[in-house]
């Protein structure tokens, strides 16, 4: 069975729920690689990016810059991965604070790949909403 593409604009696709555009950065240098996660929030109108340095497998460094929406537009290798809503945006950044604290000292590779899947969100079903 197909499955039909996903149209991130669609708000019957996400039940009515408001949901906020999503991208991601992976740029990797001499055995480092800085990933970044963003979120474009309408209020205030800014983008929140959530940046990783990861080194051998362990999260070395992890903060969050803020920007206005004409300095993010400015900035390259971004692409739209998902939308989300701000709760599943907030189970986002919990967990990102545990790992943070988990990883500084042990390879975190599937943890972090399975925080970054909880923006993701489930197609519901029609009448289920």
């Amino acid at each position: 069975e197909d499955v039909p593409s996903q149209t991130f604009d669609d708000k019957h696709y996400f039940c009515g729920k408001e949901t906020f555009p999503v991208y991601e950065s992976i740029f990797t240098e001499e055995g480092e690689t800085i990933r970044k996660i963003a979120i474009e929030i309408e209020k205030p109108p800014q983008i929140e990016i959530h940046v990783w340095t990861i080194r051998k497998g362990i999260l070395h460094h992890l903060y969050v810059e803020k920007l206005s929406k004409r300095e993010f537009e400015g900035l390259p290798y971004f692409k739209l991965i998902t939308r989300t809503t701000l709760s599943q945006w907030k189970i986002f950044s919990e967990g990102e604070a545990q790992i943070s604290q988990m990883c500084e000292s042990r390879v975190c590779r599937t943890e972090l790949e399975d925080l970054v899947k909880v923006l993701y969100l489930e197609k519901s079903e029609k009448g289920h909403c």
